[in-house]
């Protein structure tokens, strides 16, 4: 602790004169202060790393001084000096944030020491401990982010993985990604809520992953038996995300659960969202959708916002049963589904970012 800088605080000129030299002999470097007011004005100047304090003090007293003194500088290191007399008053001092006591007149210098090195040790240790625990925190914080990018990545790879079945290059769910939260923000969703949009909309046909290719592959038109399994992905995509989420229950329930916080407005961890879109995002606005078959704001946005730019995007991509249609062709049709497949509002906003939607087409081309 050599090399320390002590601020001695004290209205007696010898006591301070000699406790001063005497720190100063030990190596401290030192500074002192006449009462409580001039210590701390001292200590605005020169930051000292612990203070000696008289309690019976003109201007400003040693409990006025450290009551001031622990809120400025909770960390520091208050040893009161006084005399025999003033034991119960150095008590109330320390029920205040001082931490130890030596009484005047002062006759073992040994003690002085002692308590100026325990004093020092200690605020040390204090100090230690909380950048151990500072450092700690980033630490958690930083493997934290690591693995939430790591699960990012994994889900998009498996929202991409799925679309490799019936796409030749899967640009489909990173456009769907990039478009929906374009739109999340204009309909108003706080930013975060509109990147895990972003982030959760390229997992909404991983449901696709449990049809059969004879049926996702298919050139023609479905058979009707073959087309309610092709509904089925979205209840199948539902279960494949409920294992990596902290909802276990059984299937009616946990679709029930999932839509009902969809609906509250609540923030959404980025898997409940997933779920709620690939639950959802065939839903239509007139209530004919599936696999529910909700209506109106009883399908949530997240579901309302992926059905718009899911159908768009499809429309103007090549699959094995169509071929891409033309963008005037593509913006027709959406704007035909306005109060019956598609939510207005959401399609007023999808029109509003055309031009930006646009160049997220050009700019992620199969």
């Amino acid at each position: 602790m050599i090399g320390n800088k002590i601020l001695v605080i004290d209205d007696q000129p010898e006591l301070r004169d000699l406790l001063s030299s005497f720190l100063n002999s030990l190596g401290y470097e030192t500074k002192t202060a006449v009462n409580g007011q001039d210590g701390l004005f001292m200590l605005e100047q020169w930051p000292a790393d612990l203070v000696t304090v008289d309690l019976n003090m003109p201007v400003l007293d040693g409990h006025g001084f450290i009551k001031q003194a622990v809120q400025r500088w909770p960390d520091l290191p208050i040893v009161i000096v006084s005399g025999i007399d003033a034991v119960d008053l150095a008590v109330d001092a320390l029920r205040l944030g001082a931490h130890d006591f030596i009484t005047k007149p002062i006759e073992s210098f040994s003690l002085v020491k002692n308590t100026i090195d325990k004093a020092l040790e200690s605020a040390e240790l204090v100090r230690q401990n909380r950048n151990y625990q500072h450092n700690l925190e980033i630490m958690v914080e930083k493997r934290t982010m690591e693995l939430e990018e790591i699960k990012r990545q994994l889900l998009f790879s498996l929202g991409k993985a799925s679309e490799y079945r019936d796409n030749e290059t899967g640009r489909h769910v990173i456009r769907v990604g990039e478009m929906c939260g374009l739109i999340g923000q204009e309909m108003g969703m706080e930013e975060s809520a509109a990147r895990s949009l972003k982030e959760a909309a390229p997992l909404h046909d991983i449901g696709k992953i449990g049809i059969s290719d004879t049926i996702l592959l298919k050139p023609g038109k479905l058979t009707s038996e073959e087309w309610t399994l092709m509904q089925g992905h979205c209840q199948i995509g539902c279960d494949i995300l409920r294992h990596y989420s902290s909802l276990q229950q059984s299937n009616e329930d946990l679709y029930k659960q999932v839509i009902k916080k969809a609906q509250s407005g609540e923030e959404m961890a980025l898997l409940e969202m997933a779920m709620a879109i690939t639950l959802c995002h065939h839903e239509k606005w007139e209530g004919n959708g599936y696999p529910i078959q909700l209506s109106g704001e009883d399908i949530p946005l997240v579901g309302r916002i992926v059905a718009v730019i899911d159908v768009y995007d499809a429309l103007g991509s090549e699959r094995p049963y169509k071929k891409a249609f033309p963008e005037e062709k593509c913006q027709a049709i959406i704007r035909e589904g306005i109060g019956n497949h598609f939510d207005p509002k959401v399609v007023e906003a999808f029109f509003d970012k055309i031009e930006q939607i646009k160049d997220i087409r050009k700019n992620w081309m199969d």
